[in-house]
């Protein structure tokens, strides 16, 4: 493995910490860290990350395997969209419920940044969203200004 995933492996294995403790918390305290409720980021494909949401998807996953904690979607999820943010980029969170064959309820989350899904995909179309989170980072110099007088 090159020295760069190494390191991203590296930061996705902190971010999976990290999200297993944020979990632990009640969800209401949590959820204005992941966003503004029921507002997505833009689906345009832009070339210039592509390559680092694959790599950070691919970290989350590879670390997530090897956690002594549940590293599952919502953990996964909020890992990949903290490294996003650390690093400018605009996600989406969603989290959806279905039933399972014996009619018992179950969640999912999954996280999408562009076009692309970083976590969570694979199961996607068999829930309903019911919560959706939308990470828009500030462009750079275009914070609002206040007038003070």
């Amino acid at each position: 493995m090159k020295p760069h995933m190494k390191r991203l492996v590296l930061e996705a294995f902190i971010y999976l910490g990290w999200a297993r403790i944020l979990k632990a918390l009640p969800f209401s305290r949590v959820a204005p860290s992941l966003g503004i409720k029921m507002e997505e980021s833009s689906y345009n494909r832009d070339s210039m990350n592509q390559t680092i949401l694959l790599e950070i998807s691919r970290a989350i996953h590879m670390a997530s395997r090897r956690t002594w904690w549940e590293s599952k979607c919502l953990v996964t999820a909020i890992a990949a969209m903290k490294m996003l943010e650390r690093r400018g980029i605009d996600s989406t969170l969603y989290m959806g419920v279905t039933r399972d064959a014996s009619g018992k309820m179950i969640a999912h989350a999954w996280l999408r940044s562009g076009h692309i899904y970083l976590t969570g995909a694979d199961e996607k179309d068999l829930f309903t969203v019911v919560a959706i989170f939308g990470k828009i980072i500030p462009s750079k110099g275009v914070q609002g200004s206040t007038s003070h007088g």
